[in-house]
């Protein structure tokens, strides 16, 4: 269970004093290594977190398993002033904190992955409001491609992109729901082994986020996107999975109170599940010779992680 490490992270982020340097102090004590980056941008400041949970045969040891990267995409884990408390919108990163947390504890009790797993996301608790339509969303102090750059690492083999997405009428199911993987530009078929982790996971009949190509172009060239949840695709070549937190209803980012522990711990549990089949060699984001005649009869679709043609 995951339970106890997501009220950790939910109640270590629902503070005005929530920081990156609280989280890696409370990471550490578990025994992982946590990089904190505090940048400053037009908007306001944050800090990016990156967690290192290094595995039995993984690449930091000089080993060959897989790397896992876990992202919690989010504007932001609060909106003060104009919102007081932990926001909708933080789930993304409560969710990614715990994951790490959960690894931690596991490394102590003696279940070790064979490969590493990274976990990043970023700590500001004062995150700018947009109005967007059905809902306003919350912004960021910083940009995308700054996102990108401290949370998405060469080293990682698989992604998975942890996104709070109640601001639409997309999914009308309360839970989470997994993305078709994307690649180098392609969105491909959905993988069978993640529905069967997130079956396993939920005992339910899974569920899949529908994600069209706007959603998988870099923020900034003027076209509609569901939210950021696929904006690491953008900023690598490896297959990028969103795991989006969903409702039945429209909910804002940028809503108090809109935390759901039990949703957020059943992504918590399914990433774990993920990160252990993905070091075993037991789960692939996507079909490998599919992808390269797909390639092959169709050519490069990288334009797509691009802001495109100057108009």
């Amino acid at each position: 269970m995951t339970l106890k490490q997501t009220i950790e992270a939910c109640e270590l982020l629902d503070s005005a004093y929530a920081s990156g340097e609280a989280v890696a102090a409370m990471l550490r004590e578990r025994g992982l290594r946590v990089e904190v980056i505090p940048i400053q941008g037009e908007k306001g400041a944050t800090e990016f977190l990156r967690a290192f949970v290094p595995g039995t045969a993984g690449k930091e040891g000089g080993g060959a398993a897989p790397t896992l990267g876990v992202v919690g995409r989010l504007g932001g884990i609060g909106a003060r002033p104009e919102a007081i408390g932990l926001v909708s919108d933080g789930d993304g990163a409560v969710a990614a904190i715990a994951c790490a947390l959960k690894l931690a504890d596991m490394r102590a009790a003696g279940d070790r992955l064979p490969g590493d797993v990274i976990v990043a996301t970023h700590i500001c608790p004062t995150s700018p409001i947009i109005p967007h339509d059905p809902v306003p969303f919350m912004d960021a102090p910083v940009d995308i491609a700054t996102m990108n750059r401290h949370e998405i690492r060469p080293e990682m083999d698989a992604i998975l992109s942890i996104d709070t997405t109640r601001g639409n009428w997309v999914v009308n199911r309360r839970g989470f729901a997994i993305t078709p993987t994307v690649k180098e530009g392609y969105i491909l078929k959905i993988s069978p082994d993640l529905l069967r982790l997130m079956a396993y996971v939920t005992g339910q009949a899974p569920v899949v986020l529908p994600i069209t190509t706007q959603d998988i172009t870099p923020y900034g060239n003027g076209i509609d996107h569901i939210n950021s949840i696929m904006q690491p695709a953008t900023a690598t070549d490896a297959p990028v999975v969103g795991v989006a937190l969903t409702a039945e209803t429209i909910v804002p980012g940028c809503a108090s109170g809109a935390n759901q522990a039990t949703d957020v711990e059943m992504v918590v549990r399914f990433c774990i599940e993920v990160a252990k089949a993905f070091a075993q060699g037991k789960c692939s984001f996507y079909d490998r010779d599919e992808f390269a005649r797909l390639a092959a009869l169709y050519g490069s679709m990288r334009h797509f992680q691009t802001l495109g043609k100057t108009l």
